[in-house]
């Protein structure tokens, strides 16, 4: 009896705590063990990044994008985005991405050829991942890859575990400043997210 006890007790502790981690991260209705365990497997103490192994598994597909190659040329680029287990919902609800929400973008290089449709481009080299991190509460000041409500790192396809990326405002910001008034991020090429 009071070994069932003392395990109801370290239940109810568990989820108390949970709820107050989850009322610290706002995320307002999204799941919030499920964004701190995204989050927390992508990100070290030091804020260190990197790329979440089981993205294509577990994380959902938000939309792809395409580099124009040239005129009839198909594309030279195409990426994949895909958002941590929780994120989906938690944006639909509120219009904002909550912090622990992860975002990754592959980077394919493409072939082109003509098919019956015309002229086509795939995917077929990886080039690498760009990774980020929601964080609004500036969790990582000493680190240079964090800012503007976002940790932010590059990493090439030969070594998903160490990022190239050695300061967010010069290597990452500048392709998404068109982006800054929907939180750094393209949503209108993410049908999902509406």
């Amino acid at each position: 009896m009071k070994k069932k006890l003392t395990l109801a007790l370290l239940g109810l502790l568990s989820l108390a705590s949970l709820a107050a981690v989850a009322q610290t991260m706002g995320t307002s209705g999204a799941n919030p063990t499920i964004l701190i365990d995204a989050s927390s497997r992508v990100v070290d103490v030091s804020g260190n990044i990197r790329v979440p192994t089981d993205y294509r598994v577990t994380y959902s597909f938000l939309g792809s994008w395409a580099i124009a190659a040239g005129q009839g040329q198909g594309s030279k680029q195409m990426h994949n985005v895909y958002a941590s287990p929780g994120t989906v919902a938690a944006y639909r609800k509120t219009g904002r991405f909550p912090d622990g929400s992860v975002l990754v973008k592959e980077v394919f290089e493409t072939a082109t050829g003509a098919m019956t449709t015309g002229i086509v481009s795939h995917a077929e080299k990886l080039k690498g991942w760009f990774v980020m991190v929601r964080d609004s509460k500036d969790s990582h000041p000493g680190n240079r890859l964090w800012g503007d409500g976002w940790g932010w790192s590059w990493f090439d396809a030969s070594d998903p575990s160490k990022t190239i990326s050695t300061d967010y405002k010069a290597n990452c910001i500048g392709c998404h400043i068109p982006a800054r008034g929907s939180e750094w991020v393209y949503v209108g090429g993410y049908p999902v997210l509406k």
